[in-house]
């Protein structure tokens, strides 16, 4: 662990109040050789920066001239060329693959903390010998693991419970004495409700750290009545840490370290004017797994100015919707794909959609969908269908034929926007 102190404020890394022109002049330095990097090692990159003149990459203007990488484009190119479709070099050294919705196929990056996610921990409160409930999954996807060698890296302990078994939950969070609780926004309360119905209140929850789907207003005020300061990060299966709240939530959240964000207008890859929504595009710099201009599909904008906190990184506004039908569900993504495949299933189905709403801070889906009859057996079928191709539960509701819109729209998310 690096902790640093400056003007009084504490940070995990002297990087993080470091001058902006300072980190900007090591970002590009940093890309300019994870660009020679991709060149030489990876085969897609190979390709799509042949005609590039990698040391003149040197400000965001050039680098806006370089082609984005689409979670789309990752599905189609580990179709055709498994394992990672020619994005790692022949060479990479991989210790762990996931397998996340779409389907997309993730290396674990190399080094320590791998993710970067030990700033975001350490501004929501996490420090050395602090006992953590890691409510993330190890299986599948690798939000488990993000977060648990972040834990490592702060020198807490991490107690990895996973999601399900509540009663069981209580039980270890009350024996544990766990102090921190990194997990979905929904999860934690819960375990709390839980704790109460069975005449076990857990006390010792001082700090939670959130992601995998927004943090709504209601849940916020929620948890400081229950007296837990509670965070927000952003990051992907792909990236890692991406951006993370350090103090009040309207002061947005800060960018991470040893990443280069950029926000452009959805459907191109052309930088939008400061202040302006539109999509959030990342680049990396782990060698084993070169992603450049990666776009996230997710809506946000730089907010001015810096923060309060002393942190002289850009900020973003937070999450602000989709650039694309694909949303997050539970800490999971759902790909209109999905919902075509599904359609394809049931010969007889017209149009379908899937609807995400919110009820007092928890996600909800209602998969709606056209047939020419009702009964509980379809319907359960349908259930079924949805939770194996998305690995989420849904509520299923069928409507007569042609009587949903025509309008494209499979994957309606009616959530309020919030920070």
């Amino acid at each position: 662990m690096s902790e640093s102190a400056s003007n009084g404020h504490t940070y995990f890394s002297p990087l993080e109040a470091r001058a902006p022109m300072e980190r900007e002049e090591s970002l590009f330095i940093a890309l300019r050789g994870q660009l020679k990097n991709a060149v030489t090692n990876s085969p897609y990159w190979a390709q799509k920066l042949a005609q590039t003149d990698i040391e003149a990459i040197n400000d965001r203007e050039a680098l806006a001239n370089l082609p984005t990488l689409s979670k789309s484009d990752l599905v189609e190119l580990q179709d055709k060329k498994p394992l990672f479709g020619g994005i790692a070099p022949a060479n990479s050294d991989v210790r762990r693959v996931f397998y996340s919705p779409g389907p997309i196929v993730e290396p674990q990056p190399g080094g320590t903390d791998p993710w970067r996610m030990s700033a975001a921990l350490f501004a929501a409160g996490m420090r050395r010998g602090d006992v953590i409930a890691n409510c993330f999954s190890y299986h599948l996807t690798p939000a488990g693991f993000m977060f648990d060698e972040a834990a490592a890296q702060l020198g807490c302990i991490t107690f990895p419970a996973g999601v399900g078994n509540t009663e069981t939950l209580v039980e270890a969070f009350n024996h544990f004495a766990i102090s921190g609780y990194v997990g979905t926004p929904d999860f934690l309360q819960i375990i709390l409700e839980k704790a109460k119905s069975l005449g076990n209140d857990i006390t010792s929850v001082q700090n939670a750290l959130v992601s995998g789907g927004p943090l709504f207003p209601v849940m916020r005020d929620w948890y400081a009545a229950q007296g837990v300061n509670i965070k927000q990060c952003y990051g992907t299966a792909e990236l890692g840490l991406i951006a993370y709240e350090t103090d009040a939530p309207e002061n947005g959240m800060v960018i991470a370290e040893n990443c280069i964000v950029e926000i452009v207008r959805p459907g191109t890859s052309d930088p939008v004017l400061p202040g302006e929504v539109g999509e959030v595009v990342v680049t990396t710099f782990d060698p084993n797994y070169p992603l450049i201009r990666f776009a996230t599909g997710d809506l946000s904008a730089i907010q001015a100015g810096q923060s309060s906190c002393g942190r002289t990184n850009a900020r973003l506004k937070g999450w602000m919707g989709r650039a694309d039908q694909t949303t997050k569900v539970r800490g999971m993504f759902v790909h209109p794909r999905q919902i075509a495949k599904i359609v394809k299933s049931y010969p007889e189905m017209g149009r379908a959609r899937l609807e995400v709403s919110e009820t007092e801070g928890k996600d909800q889906m209602t998969f709606i969908c056209e047939l020419p009859h009702n009964d509980d057996a379809v319907l359960d079928q349908i259930a079924q269908s949805v939770r194996a191709e998305c690995r989420l539960r849904a509520d299923v509701r069928i409507v007569p034929l042609n009587s949903l819109p025509n309008d494209g729209k499979v994957i309606e998310d009616r959530r309020a926007i919030g920070v």
